[in-house]
C-alpha cells in the first residue's frame, strides 16, 4: 500500500500519497517526516493558478524571509522523473543543475495542469484530499517574492495504513 502523510496547516489539512515507482524521493520524504524536520516549516512561495512550495528549514525564522527558498540539505536526490505535473501531484523542487536532480527537502504541489514542466522535475507523489486547501494557499496574500504576508507553517506525519 502506497505510503500516505497528512500535512496539517493553520487553514487546513492535505493528505498526500507518495508512488512506489519513485522510491529514492518517497523513502527521503519519510525519513525527513520521521525525523519531524518539516514540522514548523512554511509555504514559503505561492503562485495563484501554479503551484504552493515548501520544505525549505530556513522558512522557520521570519526574520530570514529574503533567503526563504535557498535552504534545505545538501545532499541532492537522483532524478526519477516518470509523472506528469498534473492538478494536485507533489513534487520535488530543484536548483537549476543539468542532471536535474531534485532538492533535498524542497517540495511543490501543483494547483494546475503545469504541463510546461514535464520532464524537468520529479514528481514523487498526489494530493488524495484536501486540494481545496492547496487551492487556498496559493491565493493567501503574500509579498514581492511570492511568500505569504503571513506564514503558513505546517506540520507532517506519516498516515496509519488502512486495510
Amino acid at each position: 500500500m502506497p505510503q500516505q502523510f497528512l500535512i496539517e496547516t493553520p487553514m487546513g489539512n492535505i493528505t498526500i500519497e507518495l508512488y512506489d515507482d519513485t522510491p529514492l524521493h518517497r523513502d527521503n520524504f519519510s525519513k525527513l517526516v520521521a525525523e519531524k524536520y518539516y514540522d514548523g516549516i512554511t509555504f514559503h512561495r505561492v503562485i495563484k493558478d501554479f503551484m504552493i512550495q515548501g520544505g525549505d528549514p530556513l522558512s522557520r525564522d521570519q526574520s530570514k524571509r529574503a533567503q526563504h527558498g535557498t535552504g534545505g540539505p545538501s545532499a541532492r536526490i537522483p532524478a526519477e522523473i516518470k509523472h506528469p505535473n498534473a492538478r494536485g501531484t507533489v513534487a520535488a523542487a530543484r536548483d537549476g543543475n543539468p542532471q536535474k536532480a531534485s532538492s533535498g527537502s524542497q517540495f511543490y504541489i501543483n494547483v494546475k495542469d503545469n504541463s510546461f514542466l514535464n520532464g524537468e522535475y520529479t514528481v514523487f507523489g498526489k494530493v488524495i484530499s484536501g486540494m481545496d486547501v492547496a487551492d487556498k494557499i496559493s491565493v493567501a496574500p503574500k509579498d514581492g517574492n511570492d511568500n505569504p504576508a503571513t506564514p503558513i507553517p505546517m506540520t507532517v506525519s506519516a498516515k496509519a495504513a488502512t486495510v
